[in-house]
């Protein structure tokens, strides 16, 4: 597998680092152009969005989302992740980056979260094939993760069941569906 690299802004073309074995999917980089360009083009998105939300990266693996949400100006983000070697490999990420001052990696199961505050914008990326999304997005909000009317992108395998709300976009990538919601307020 080719590494990921940050397609964007100040870390235009870093590599991250990817944890051994099939445990962690990083997204492709064409999913996750896709899903920037949508935010950054889409009237409820837009160029000034990017750079006053604080994001959360959940099922964060090597932390691409939030890493490139960073790179194009996010003021901060904060990465929640349950994998012993994807949480070795974000932390190394976070630190090639040097985003430790405007990040926060969280090793915590997002289907169990602890406490947290507010993000007005949250990118989903579980396994393929759990029907993670909209558990967690319940978990993440019950525990104050999600703020409300905060924009959410998630990353579906070709099987998994979307949240129960209306879509503002989805697009196929590949195996991947990028979807994207407001949350209610």
């Amino acid at each position: 597998m080719t590494a990921p690299r940050i397609i964007a802004g100040t870390w235009r073309g870093k590599k991250l680092a990817v944890p051994a074995g099939l445990a962690t999917r990083p997204t492709s980089s064409r999913a996750r152009q896709a899903a920037f360009d949508m935010l950054l083009h889409a009237r409820w998105g837009g160029q000034g969005f990017m750079g006053q939300a604080r994001v959360l990266d959940v099922f964060a693996g090597t932390g691409a989302y939030g890493l490139e949400a960073l790179s194009r100006g996010a003021p901060f983000a904060t990465f929640i992740e349950t994998g012993r070697d994807a949480l070795v490999a974000l932390r190394h990420n976070v630190a090639a980056c040097a985003a430790e001052a405007s990040s926060r990696v969280v090793a915590a199961d997002a289907l169990k979260p602890p406490p947290g505050t507010p993000h007005q914008l949250v990118f989903l990326d579980p396994p393929y094939g759990e029907n993670a999304v909209p558990r967690a997005v319940v978990a993440l909000a019950a525990s104050g993760w999600i703020a409300p009317g905060a924009l959410i992108a998630a990353e579906l395998g070709p099987h998994d069941a979307p949240p129960d709300a209306p879509l503002l976009a989805e697009r196929a990538h590949g195996k991947a569906r990028l979807i994207f919601w407001i949350m209610p307020p």
